[in-house]
């Protein structure tokens, strides 16, 4: 009873990470800025509304893989998003040169990887439960398959790629927060703004669906559907970060595992948009130390990928202690 009333109430958790959110942003836009403020808000604006979605994205997708996994650990790269994608960019880099895949017009690009991972979710969620209730365990076997697979192909390819090429498809395969491509920020602001739309309305089965399935479909759930439904747009969600910065395999496990621990609540009204919160505070805040203290002398997702990794490490070993 003790440690329960010592505990934060949900809705002060939500306060308090939006206004560290918020003091993020405004330590962003105004440490160090000098000059004329149109330029100011243009570029550093611009800069903030990539991260902002990024967070967006990363947060929201991970912990609703997690939802419908039933596992704190898994993120959707589990199922092979993050090796589809950098198959994609040795595919292009391989086939058309640096030069040619960098020629591309970066919204039929954005639509393409879209198009081919919203694809890969939805054939395999198809391919295992079309012949009757399936583990959705066994979808992410297959997932981790896949993702072996799709590294190997992009391993051997990159093997036997031009040297001058290998080195431009490094810098496209490695996350940087520094290079946000700004004319992808209106179509991933258009499908993140679509993706919350449809969100929101399955928002009152997020909380069912932690219960398991049985549980979903006996309270009345249409549980393949939802499910379906809700990994096609993860899989939008994971598109729009790695089309903006490229693959962050462990920030998502960060936010979302920080965000299930300080909200005394495993409801989803409060879990979302604490993790949206804390990994904007994360990205943005993060940037503003890099930026101002390290003078850009070291990459942000190193830091947050090994920060990450410590406590995929430390889940793993807790997990296997009880």
């Amino acid at each position: 009873m003790q440690a329960d009333a010592k505990r934060l109430s949900p809705s002060t958790v939500l306060v308090a990470s939006a206004a560290l959110a918020l003091l993020s942003m405004i330590a962003f836009m105004t440490i160090g800025a000098k000059g004329s403020w149109s330029f100011i808000l243009s570029f550093r604006g611009t800069k903030l509304l990539g991260m902002v979605l990024v967070a967006y994205a990363i947060a929201v997708s991970t912990v609703l893989f997690q939802t419908i996994s039933g596992n704190r650990v898994l993120t959707p790269s589990i199922i092979g998003f993050d090796a589809m994608y950098t198959l994609l960019q040795t595919v292009m880099v391989f086939f058309l040169g640096a030069a040619g895949a960098a020629s591309i017009n970066p919204q039929m690009q954005f639509t393409l990887e879209t198009t081919v991972m919203v694809g890969l979710s939805l054939l395999l969620f198809r391919a295992l439960f079309s012949g009757g209730s399936r583990s959705l365990h066994l979808l992410m076997l297959v997932g981790v398959i896949l993702g072996g697979l799709f590294r190997s192909l992009s391993s051997f390819l990159q093997r036997i790629l031009d040297p001058n090429d290998f080195i431009v498809l490094q810098d496209r395969l490695f996350a940087s927060f520094n290079s946000i491509d700004a004319n992808l920020l209106g179509i991933a602001a258009a499908a993140t703004l679509g993706v919350t739309f449809v969100l929101w309305r399955l928002s009152p089965t997020f909380d069912v669906l932690s219960l398991g399935r049985e549980a979903a479909i006996g309270l009345g759930v249409d549980h393949q559907r939802v499910v379906t439904l809700l990994l096609m747009l993860i899989a939008v969600l994971v598109s729009v970060s790695t089309a903006l910065v490229g693959p962050v395999t462990f920030f998502g496990l960060l936010v979302a595992s920080l965000a299930w621990q300080l909200t005394p609540t495993a409801s989803h009204r409060f879990v979302l948009p604490v993790a949206v919160f804390i990994a904007i505070a994360t990205l943005v805040g993060g940037q503003v130390v890099l930026e101002r203290l390290f003078s850009f002398n070291t990459a942000l997702s190193i830091v947050i990928e090994f920060f990450g990794g410590l406590v995929f490490i430390f889940l793993l070993v807790r997990g296997s202690a009880r």
